[in-house]
């Protein structure tokens, strides 16, 4: 019996138009797509096309398998099994910066295991032109296909490098001359932190935050300015914010206040 049939989704496999496509265009290898019998007009046209193309098989199923495979997320009629998540190292995000003539722009989830926030987070870094994102390898969301359809295709395309210790790796880029920012309420402004350097950005867990010593260990606390009732976003809502703002900061080069 495999795992959709037990109500779990195996982690290699990806639903959702957006993410199954993106995998085709990212080149990474795909063992097969499976598309819902009947459904073959709009991006499924696109995603059957390119699939044939790249010389992956493309099999017709039920709406009845695919709910089932999918452990009944909404996978819009296409699904794909791909290869095993191949996680980076850290060397290889330094080396993609370095590729683009560009100080290293880093994330990391400390403690995050909704895997839709972590693919949402995956979104977030993939648009602000973040280099990788680094996760724990426990209390962590599993890169799953529920996190790869929150990512809208991002998990392609982004870095994920995955380590036994935050704190510890956070030191590591501390020596190779990053700067580390814990998002967190109660610190400085992120529109008056420096932004203007080599940096990676720690985002915590949807109930408990960036843990104290992963905080204690970053070089500045920023958060984002709240003006209504309540005091905190999402987690990926506040990647959002605070990864956009540092990357226009960068491409600019306008310089934040220094120490």
């Amino acid at each position: 019996m495999d795992r959709s049939s037990k109500g779990e989704v195996p982690e290699n496999l990806i639903y959702g138009r957006n993410a199954v496509l993106e995998l085709l265009k990212s080149g990474k290898d795909v063992d097969k797509i499976m598309i819902q019998k009947g459904q073959r007009e709009g991006s499924i046209t696109t995603i059957a096309a390119t699939a044939i193309k790249l010389g992956v098989p493309v099999i017709d199923a039920s709406k009845q398998k695919l709910d089932m495979m999918c452990a009944g997320g909404v996978h819009q009629g296409v699904c794909a099994f791909a290869s095993a998540v191949e996680y980076a190292e850290l060397d290889d995000i330094f080396k993609a910066a370095e590729e683009k003539n560009e100080p290293p722009f880093f994330a990391a989830a400390d403690g995050i295991e909704d895997p839709h926030n972590l693919g949402a987070l995956l979104r977030c870094c993939e648009c602000a032109g973040v280099h990788g994102l680094i996760i724990p390898k426990r209390r962590s969301a599993v890169l799953g296909a529920a996190a790869a359809k929150a990512s809208a295709g991002a998990l392609s395309y982004v870095p994920v490098v995955k380590v036994s210790n935050i704190a510890n790796t956070l030191k590591e880029l501390k020596e190779r001359g990053v700067w580390c920012y814990a998002a967190e309420a109660g610190g400085q402004s992120v529109y008056e932190a420096p932004l203007d350097r080599a940096a990676v950005f720690v985002f915590g867990s949807e109930g408990g935050g960036v843990s104290r010593l992963v905080k204690e260990i970053c070089d500045y606390t920023v958060s984002i300015p709240m003006f209504g009732k309540i005091n905190s976003l999402n987690v990926s809502c506040a990647a959002a914010v605070v990864l956009s703002y540092a990357a226009s900061i960068r491409k600019a080069g306008i310089h934040g206040k220094q120490e």
